[in-house]
């Protein structure tokens, strides 16, 4: 009875010790918008989009669950898409989480699912294009709170003008660019989960909803997350 009453107690110290963790300083790397390759060729709403992710790159901010403010110093993966969506007015209720924002791009037939690939010259990877929301999930399921697998997502920048290398944009702890681990809102390196990881894989990509007033690149349909 008595371990009964102190379970409460003991949970609050354990979550008030997580809260006191230190938060790993930013370690992050930037770019400049003539160092890919594509840039000058994209919508000025996609070089715009661009402009601002890049920009909150070179804040230092470093990574912080559950935030989109710079105000806090820090931003998670979805968080600092977020931002970035939000800065740039995109059109509609704009999704917070990860696996709402791949349902999104599912919803506005912009997603392109992608299963199994290894490199990423795959060809399902031909309506790829930079401003694109590139989106990871964790094998085994779905996760308690999530209508989707997808626990990942980041901005696809292009390709490096110097050596053709996939650049991405977003937040996390323990990404690399060029070899050296990052932690906070940076550019990263874009390499594909090992075929043989037991956990990740790359889920797929979509443009974003209402960026561009072009014509849409349809993806092929698929099934409406319920």
């Amino acid at each position: 009875m008595k371990l009964l009453l102190l379970l409460p107690l003991l949970l609050l110290l354990v979550t008030s010790l997580m809260a006191q963790e230190p938060e790993k300083p930013a370690a992050v790397s930037t770019l400049d918008e003539k160092e890919l390759r594509e840039f000058d060729t994209q919508p000025e709403a996609v070089k715009s989009l661009i402009r601002a992710a890049l920009a909150l790159t070179r804040l230092k901010l470093t990574y912080r669950y559950a935030s989109h403010e710079v105000a806090q110093g820090g931003m998670d993966c979805s968080g600092s898409v977020y931002r970035v969506l939000l800065d740039e007015k995109v059109p509609g209720e704009i999704p917070r989480q990860s696996d709402e924002m791949c349902a999104w791009t599912q919803a506005k037939g912009t997603f392109h699912r992608t299963e199994q690939v290894t490199k990423l010259n795959d060809a399902s990877f031909e309506h790829l294009r930079p401003g694109d929301l590139l989106f990871w999930s964790r094998k085994g399921g779905v996760e308690p709170g999530r209508k989707l697998p997808v626990t990942h997502v980041m901005l696809y920048l292009g390709t490096r003008v110097k050596d053709g290398k996939p650049v991405i944009y977003g937040s996390s702890d323990g990404r690399s660019y060029e070899g050296q681990k990052r932690c906070g809102v940076s550019v990263f390196d874009w390499v594909l989960p090992k075929p043989d990881d037991a956990k990740v894989e790359f889920y797929g990509y979509g443009a974003i909803p209402g960026l561009t007033k072009e014509e849409v690149r349809k993806a092929t349909p698929t099934e409406p997350v319920k």
